[in-house]
C-alpha cells in the first residue's frame, strides 16, 4: 500500500510503503530508486506491517516491486499504475502527481 504525503511549501512527496504482515520474515523494496538493489523495509509490531519510508520529487514516476522473503518478487496491490519489464513481468507503478 502507498501512502503519499504532499508538501504546500516543497517540490517533494514523502511516500510511505507498507506490506501488511501475514507469514512474511522479511520484505525488501526495490526499484529505479534504489538502482533495483532490495532494501530491507522495518517492520513495525503497532501496525503489524512492514513499512519503507522516503522522499520523491513531484510531478514523476518511479517503477518499484517488493521482494518477499529474498525469494518472491510482488507487485504493491495498490500502486498508481504498471508497467512491462524486460522479465516478463509487470513493475509496480508510484505518481508522484497530485492530481
Amino acid at each position: 500500500m502507498l501512502k503519499k504525503r504532499f508538501f504546500k511549501t516543497k517540490d517533494e512527496v514523502e511516500v510511505t510503503f507498507e506490506w501488511p504482515k501475514s507469514d512474511e520474515q522479511s520484505i525488501s523494496i526495490a526499484g529505479d530508486f534504489t538502482d533495483w538493489q532490495p532494501v530491507a523495509m522495518k517492520y513495525s509490531k503497532a501496525k503489524k506491517a512492514f513499512n519503507f519510508k522516503t522522499r520523491f520529487p513531484k510531478e514523476e514516476q518511479f517503477q518499484f516491486r517488493y521482494l518477499i522473503n529474498g525469494e518472491v518478487w510482488e507487485n504493491d496491490p495498490k500502486a498508481d499504475g504498471y508497467a512491462p519489464n524486460s522479465l516478463g513481468s509487470d513493475n509496480s507503478v508510484l505518481s508522484t502527481s497530485n492530481a
